[in-house]
């Protein structure tokens, strides 16, 4: 039996394994002694429950911006979240995590962002029911956590579903080399919770297949994802757009590699038809330097179908038809994606056919810290 409370091993036998502990604990670095505290409790043999983990992420930016249409420099809290994920009876995850706002008094408590409950007894098959991740498109599907870019790319701030988090239940699974995930999920009227569920729904669903083994790489994973979703006025918890498709590909061989993405939408009501693609090189200059490229590419059928990015649109809200960028960042891992620094430098610009205030051009840099356990 092992038992972990807090970062401390206890063994039912002390003397015959307490050189072996000492040894294992010696190898720890100091990022792994840091993060053992996020381990609140581990006990296999527990019936009910196995492991108690303290979750959450801390992400810091500063941005700079300099365009024609103005400047703007700020420090923003870009994500702090935090939360408890439980293994219970050996086959389901409780997990709850809420978005907050430390940099205001009003409101301190954005968002609730996870609320579920899975059941998964092998990668093959995991059923989910609650508020959870909706992954499409190849930004929208990389965790923040993740990202190796400063931020998501303007192709999943316009096509993917930003919100990210909707109540709902999905099944997925990894059987073999095989990817797959269905979803169904609620649209209705956005609050800090779980929604109104007054407006309509939206289905989701991903196949893919990672080449890997016949591409001698770590991974070299096509996935193809499909979104409908019932068009509906109360639905503002999502962008306007009743089909979404993106064929998006990951390659990796540990050295270099590189993400690209195709994705297009069919807008409803107001929303004009979208299309757009991002092609995305990295190479790893040493085991935790990277450095990365992302040039994107969004564009709608009609007038104004194109918002701008996160920190652009602090400068420019309205939206445009035409957006093009180039991006150039570096990557230092401290201890992997669970703490490193990234910074990037891009140059954007807006076209706008309507000439109604959507026109953007400039240069960015944003500098961040990430942290998640």
């Amino acid at each position: 039996m092992r038992v972990v409370l807090l970062p401390f091993a206890v063994s039912p036998c002390p003397e015959l394994l307490g050189q072996e502990a000492a040894k294992a604990e010696a190898e720890l670095s100091v990022y792994d002694r840091i993060w053992s505290y996020a381990d609140w409790y581990h006990n296999q043999e527990n019936p009910v429950i196995q492991r108690f983990q303290f979750t959450g992420r801390f992400q810091l930016d500063y941005s700079l911006i300099n365009s024609d249409q103005g400047d703007e420099d700020e420090v923003n809290i870009r994500r702090f979240r935090a939360g408890a994920r439980a293994r219970l009876f050996e086959n389901f995850t409780l997990h709850g995590e809420a978005d907050l706002n430390p940099q205001e008094p009003e409101p301190a408590f954005r968002r609730l962002t996870h609320m579920y409950l899975a059941w998964s007894r092998t990668d093959e098959l995991i059923v989910t029911l609650g508020k959870h991740s909706a992954p499409f498109t190849l930004s929208g599907s990389t965790s923040s956590r993740e990202l190796i870019t400063i931020d998501r790319g303007n192709l999943a701030h316009n096509i993917w579903f930003r919100n990210e988090y909707f109540p709902g239940m999905s099944v997925s699974g990894k059987p073999g080399d095989w990817r797959y995930f269905a979803g169904t999920y609620s649209a209705g009227a956005q609050d800090r919770l779980f929604g109104e569920f007054n407006g309509g729904v939206f289905f989701l669903g991903t196949v893919g297949y990672d080449f890997a083994t016949q591409l001698n790489s770590e991974q070299a994973l096509l996935a193809v994802n499909y979104v409908y979703q019932e068009p509906d006025s109360d639905s503002d918890w999502t962008p306007a757009l009743q089909h979404v498709s993106s064929l998006n590909f990951r390659y990796d061989t540990g050295k270099w590699g590189f993400r690209a993405d195709v994705s297009g939408g069919i807008g409803c009501f107001d929303q004009s038809n979208l299309w757009g693609a991002e092609l995305l090189p990295f190479y790893n200059i040493t085991d935790q330097l990277q450095v990365v490229v992302r040039c994107s590419y969004v564009r709608s059928d009609g007038d104004n179908g194109v918002r701008l990015a996160l920190y652009e649109n602090t400068i420019v809200e309205d939206p445009g038809d035409d957006y093009n960028e180039i991006y150039l960042g570096l990557n230092y891992f401290l201890y992997g994606h669970k703490l490193k620094v990234q910074t990037g430098v891009q140059y954007s610009h807006m076209r706008d056919r309507a000439n109604d205030g959507g026109e953007y051009s400039g240069w960015a840099w944003t500098t961040g810290l990430r942290i998640f356990w």
